[in-house]
């Protein structure tokens, strides 16, 4: 019986250490030669201190910034913990609010949203990833329209032409990855960073 055993136990610590050691190690090192950039989170930097990633969303609150998507994460209530409060953009609770079309808790904050942004901008349609969440509810992209849709609050609130927001807005809208894949964006974080230095 020891003479079966043995084969599948040296079977099982070798493909241990090539599936569960080295081959995660060479990924790794692949990664950060070729991607060094990608592999370390897509990190933005201002006056060398990390302020965030290009790939996680943050919330941006007051008028002088563009906001992002709605968020729908949350984390445990620090008072009571068996119940959750919102946190916008937790990257450790990632996930939609899983409320669907029927839910009246949806439509409510759908359309008390849609008000807040028509008496912003009441001569434009609202666009609906201003009002929608993303499903991981961590998304740092916006559409161009939702950029442009802001640009008269921001604009009045920095006391800047609203030609050179229009114009921040064109010159960070990103493609189609290839001319094919995905939809135009905006990354908000990268907008409102050239946003502070055209202020200065």
């Amino acid at each position: 019986m020891l003479r079966e055993i043995r084969p599948a136990i040296l079977i099982l610590l070798l493909l241990t250490a090539i599936t569960g050691v080295a081959y995660p190690l060479a990924m790794t090192a692949i990664a950060g030669a070729i991607f060094p950039k990608q592999a370390q989170g897509s990190l933005i930097e201002k006056d060398g201190k990390v302020i965030g990633s290009a790939l996680i969303g943050q919330e941006f609150k007051t008028d002088k910034y563009f906001h992002g998507r709605p968020s729908a994460t949350t984390a445990p209530d620090p008072a009571d913990s068996t119940k959750t409060v919102s946190a916008p953009y937790n990257a450790a609770n990632s996930g939609g609010s899983n409320l669907g079309p029927t839910s009246k808790a949806l439509a409510d904050r759908i359309k008390e949203d849609v008000e807040k942004l028509k008496a912003e901008n009441p001569s434009a349609v609202v666009p609906v990833d201003l009002v929608t969440t993303s499903g991981s509810g961590l998304d740092p992209d916006i559409s161009p329209e939702g950029a442009l849709f802001q640009v008269p609050r921001v604009a009045k609130a920095r006391n800047l032409p609203e030609a050179r927001v229009r114009d921040l807005v064109v010159e960070h809208t990103q493609g189609r990855m290839a001319g094919l894949l995905g939809e135009p964006h905006v990354n908000v974080l990268a907008l409102n960073l050239a946003l502070d230095e055209a202020s200065k």
